[in-house]
């Protein structure tokens, strides 16, 4: 990925969140469900984290064998799951504005770095596998098992670290203004 589209990711990261925050009026409800949606996000991407070689190989095992990029239709099913959890439209706006801006440009920038790395093997596996939205591949998913060690040096408990914060905060705000 350019290293500049990295770095205003993150940058402009900040300030939404603290906007996203001001906005955020979670309920039990909307807290519950969101968090249900955001773990089934957080679930997806730890399953590709553990089958991620960076830089060592092209992944196609696991969810790589269902959607080419497994890591970001986690993030969205983890950032649609906060946004239910805000429990408000203008903080759900924020949160899919910010994701709008910044993944489709990511996922293209990705996908010429991988084309350009992997060449022909990339080709053929873009070709049978959906860029973004999962659909079940043909003759079942190839099968590389699922590997902690790769979960850990990808560093994919970050995710579930920073869910847990972000849903903590919310059911802060909850009780503080409740």
């Amino acid at each position: 990925m350019k290293q500049g589209l990295a770095k205003w990711r993150v940058r402009a990261g900040y300030p939404v969140a603290i906007l996203y925050f001001w906005l955020a009026h979670p309920r039990p409800g909307s807290l519950a469900e969101g968090a249900s949606v955001a773990l089934v996000g957080l679930a997806i991407r730890g399953l590709a984290a553990g089958h991620l070689r960076k830089h060592e190989g092209l992944a196609t095992t696991g969810p790589y064998a269902w959607t080419r990029n497994p890591l970001y239709f986690g993030s969205a099913l983890l950032a649609a799951g906060l946004a239910i959890a805000s429990g408000a439209w203008a903080a759900a706006a924020v949160v899919a504005a910010f994701f709008l801006a910044f993944y489709p440009a990511t996922l293209r920038s990705e996908e010429s770095e991988l084309a350009r790395e992997y060449g022909e093997a990339f080709r053929e596996y873009a070709a049978r596998v959906p860029l973004f939205w999962p659909r079940r591949p043909r003759g079942g998913a190839p099968g590389a098992k699922f590997s902690w060690a790769l979960y850990r040096r990808n560093r994919e408990y970050n995710a579930a670290v920073g869910m847990a914060v972000v849903v903590a905060l919310l059911a802060a705000k909850m009780i503080w203004a409740g």
